[in-house]
């Protein structure tokens, strides 16, 4: 079969995606009846199949096949928006009763025209020398502190992201990522031409002697990692780990982007605590303080600071003036330090009550993060768990939201604990109980 019979072929399985003969959460048969079916050989059946994961209309499900993935769009698509699900466990910002009172009390006094003259002006990439002294000091923690000319800022953490990885990683470049990762920054790289090569984990994160495999046989230029409270996994790499890993990270040259984004949570210093100047350090208000308050922060080493600057400037991904002036009254008299601490709090109490409500499923989180990954029972498959939660009001994501790679994702979901009240997680992990109690066959699965 020529290259564009078998295209054509793909084509011919995304038109039955589209036009309904297959339907969200359907099988596909096994590669060997498929071909029978088509009257195709094997091999070509297996060119279709990567096809058809290529363009993201079918997901990979490890030792369970083939589904319809739902996503009718070819190419690499970004998670879905917020849709005002009645209870949110799909995206993970967190949100006090009491935060709102506490921003609005350090902001007092930012709308009087003397504030908002200043607060209005044009912003650079490295803000003014308040902005950065401010900035470093609240990003300081235990054996670890940033200089501020160190400082370059964005308007929000994924435009850090992108921003370091345009600046570190040439187009059709390679960047490594963990086997599951964030999802946007799939998004980020296929914009900028950049390819993720994902690396192996364990329990104690990403394997050192993945990253020099995939070095050897894929050149990297960089790796993008969360090291301190992972997402989707919760895991927070030991002090051993940090040490093999940045220890391959500096024989190979390679520079790590970090993604601190949940490291509040923890007291862990960043990987740039013992390796300064092969670490970036990616941050932000959004967790901290609020999705609507942003402002993004990049440690940068000496060394690169000049072109991560250059990035910010041509993407424009510099953040607004208010922005800066609203980020400097928060950290500045201690609201963002306050809302962190209590956010620590809230997050160990949601992860409790999750633990109670879900006690005898499998999951692995960490008792100081803001999610838990949840692997289901045999008898649901991922796609379509979330479908039924979401005919009970319930928004979570599922494993392929967070692959690398197109292919096979574990048979498992992302909780994120942190947008509902109490009482609606309550209500929300005792209804998800119920479903993974229950069977594929006990939902109907049309409207």
């Amino acid at each position: 079969m020529s290259k564009f019979e078998y295209l054509r072929l793909a084509d011919a399985v995304a038109a039955e995606i589209a036009n309904g003969t297959f339907k969200p959460g359907d099988r596909l048969p096994p590669q060997r009846n498929f071909a029978y079916e088509r009257k195709i050989a094997v091999s070509t059946a297996s060119r279709v199949y990567t096809e058809l994961l290529r363009r993201g209309l079918v997901v990979g499900e490890v030792g369970r096949g083939t589904f319809i993935s739902g996503e009718a769009k070819r190419g690499i698509t970004a998670p879905n928006e917020p849709q005002g699900a009645r209870i949110d466990l799909e995206f993970n910002y967190p949100t006090l009763p009491t935060q709102s009172a506490l921003i609005a009390k350090s902001l007092e006094g930012l709308e009087r025209p003397a504030a908002l003259d200043i607060a209005l002006r044009q912003a650079t990439s490295v803000g003014t020398a308040n902005a950065r002294n401010i900035s470093t000091s609240f990003l300081s923690r235990q054996n670890w502190s940033p200089k501020p000319e160190q400082l370059v800022f964005t308007a929000n953490g994924r435009q850090s992201i992108a921003a370091v990885l345009a600046a570190l990683v040439p187009t059709g470049g390679r960047c490594g990522v963990e086997v599951l990762t964030y999802p946007f920054i799939k998004g980020i790289a296929a914009r900028l031409g950049v390819t993720l090569v994902p690396l192996a984990m364990d329990e104690a994160g990403v394997r050192p002697d993945a990253v020099q495999k995939a070095h050897r046989e894929a050149h990297l230029s960089a790796l993008y990692l969360q090291p301190t409270i992972q997402n989707p996994l919760g895991i927070t790499m030991p002090p051993s780990r940090r040490t093999d890993l940045l220890r391959v990270v500096e024989k190979l040259g390679l520079v790590v982007i970090e993604d601190a984004v949940y490291a509040f949570l923890d007291d862990v210093p960043p990987l740039a605590a013992l390796a300064p100047d092969c670490c970036v350090v990616i941050d932000s208000l959004s967790k901290k303080v609020a999705p609507g308050l942003a402002l993004g922060f990049i440690v940068s080493p000496p060394r690169l600071r000049e072109s991560i600057m250059a990035s910010v400037r041509s993407g424009g991904w510099t953040a607004s003036g208010y922005a800066f002036a609203a980020g400097q009254r928060l950290m500045g008299d201690g609201t963002a330090s306050e809302l962190s601490r209590l956010k620590r709090l809230d997050a160990r109490q949601r992860q409790q009550m999750a633990a109670d409500r879900l006690a005898g499923f499998a999951m692995q989180t960490n008792a100081k993060s803001y999610h838990l990954w949840l692997t289901l029972p045999p008898h649901w498959r991922s796609q379509t768990f979330v479908a039924a939660a979401a005919r009970r009001d319930i928004a979570l994501t599922p494993s392929t939201t967070f692959a690398a790679a197109p292919g096979h994702a574990p048979n498992a979901v992302r909780l994120a604990l942190a947008a509902p009240t109490l009482e609606q997680l309550d209500t929300g992990l005792r209804a998800l109980s119920g479903i993974l109690n229950a069977k594929e066959e006990d939902f109907d699965s049309t409207e």
